[in-house]
């Protein structure tokens, strides 16, 4: 994982409580749940799009998607609190609040999408939707891009390049490289729909056949590559005319993030077949939703059995209808737009004058700098340096791509007009101290 905290070297520049708290968390959880950041935050409150630690100090988010309507969200929290005094159950009783949010839910996607199956991830969401597409077409291919995550379950494990090949994909799985704007231009749709029919063909000449193209619609793990609306249309229409189904997994681009649609695949087509969706949802709360025709969820509801125990249940559906109660309004998607813009504009006049940037691009409240290679380091390696800069600055960021080179910058929904402003000024500062030092250890 990009921006991984080393567990072997834990800085000294931690206090002597975190460095307890570190030692503590290390010997009951151990390593598996990596830590952001060489010198990981310990977040103890957090408002708006705003962090505190233990020691009092504030950071600017501009990295978490999941308090999606920001931390700490008063209303959320109201609706959560009201709903745990009642009732808290599976979804096997009639429940009131469980339809109408999934009517509400419903009526954000394009008329076809019809149903919804509550889960408790997006992990869930797509394994689901996979194993869907695997029975309505009877083959077992699919297609995902060349630095994909997907799910932490086992089947989604192996849809899940980004791993890396300690993690071997699934022998029925094609990678495709995702559609690089940077590098291919206005062809970058076309190349990537042809790159979808090739693998189809692949799949098909090993007698496993072709299921499904799963696609993150804003490509966030291989780089952030929203593109100009209709990017993926082409890549939709060459899926389904092979025989495949179009699996948009909304994870991260949807509820809003991109500004003017509330689900990333919108910006490009409504030729999609299923959608998933998870973190953001519910403010905090597990959540996982998969969005499908009637025809296939009934079809395979009477042949399959399927049930989710905490999928559904009446506090997440609370915080969920809560969080859509917020984004309508506070009129998020719109402030997505706009907040995006301006920081799109800002970042792109800052990399007009760094040898060390080679492209800013985003869409909406979703924005992705790609850190250039020069002669002394390679873009990921200044996109570290940067995260880190940042970090030690109280603004917190990520990075991806296959190299890590791509810095990600993805705030909660409520990012407004100064919190850009503050953001901007820090970046273009840090860029200047980072890039200044030059290629030094």
């Amino acid at each position: 994982m990009v921006n991984r905290f080393d567990p072997a070297s834990a800085p000294s520049a931690l206090s002597a409580a975190d460095r307890r708290l570190l030692d503590r968390r290390r010997a009951v959880l151990g390593d598996i749940y990596p830590l952001f950041y060489d010198k990981p935050v310990h977040v103890v409150r957090g408002s708006g799009a705003r962090l505190w630690d233990a020691e009092g100090n504030e950071y600017l988010d501009a990295y978490n998607n999941v308090p999606a309507v920001g931390h700490a969200n008063p209303r959320v929290a109201e609706a959560v609190r009201r709903q745990l005094t009642q009732v808290n159950t599976h979804t096997r009783y009639l429940n009131e609040s469980v339809v109408a949010y999934a009517e509400r839910f419903l009526a954000t996607h394009p008329a076809g999408l019809d149903r919804v199956v509550f889960t408790n991830s997006g992990s869930e969401a797509n394994d689901l939707a996979v194993s869907i597409a695997q029975w309505r077409t009877g083959a077992q291919g699919v297609v995902v891009t060349r630095n994909a995550y997907h799910g932490t379950t086992r089947l989604l494990s192996g849809l899940s390049p980004e791993n890396g090949p300690r993690m071997p994909l699934h022998p029925w799985v094609r990678v495709v490289d995702a559609p690089d704007t940077f590098r291919h231009g206005p062809r970058a749709g076309t190349v990537f729909a042809e790159s979808v029919r090739a693998a189809a063909e692949d799949l098909r000449r090993h007698g496993l056949g072709f299921a499904a193209l799963l696609v993150d619609t804003i490509l966030s793990t291989d780089g952030i590559f929203p593109g100009e609306p209709g990017l993926l249309a082409e890549a939709f229409r060459a899926t389904r005319e092979e025989g495949g189904l179009v699996v948009a997994d909304e994870v991260q681009p949807g509820l809003g993030r991109l500004g003017g649609t509330m689900w990333g695949f919108q910006r490009h087509s409504d030729g999609i077949d299923m959608a998933t969706c998870g973190k953001p949802l519910a403010g905090g709360l597990p959540i996982g939703t998969l969005v499908l025709p009637e025809e296939l969820s009934d079809g395979y509801a009477q042949e399959h059995r399927y049930f989710n125990t905490f999928g559904g249940n009446p506090a997440s559906i609370a915080a969920a209808t809560a969080v859509l109660d917020e984004i309508e309004d506070r009129n998020l998607l719109d402030n997505a737009r706009r907040t995006g813009a301006q920081l799109l504009g800002r970042l792109t006049e800052i990399a007009a004058a760094s040898p060390i940037t080679a492209d800013v691009r985003g869409a909406g409240l979703f924005i992705g700098v790609e850190m250039a290679a020069t002669d002394g380091a390679d873009g990921g390696r200044w996109a570290r340096r940067m995260v880190g800069a940042l970090r030690d600055r109280r603004v917190l960021i990520s990075a991806v791509g296959h190299a890590g080179q791509v810095l990600k910058i993805r705030p909660p929904l409520v990012f407004d007009a100064d919190d850009a402003d503050e953001f901007t000024d820090v970046y273009a500062e840090v860029l200047a101290e980072v890039q200044n030092q030059g290629d030094t250890p």
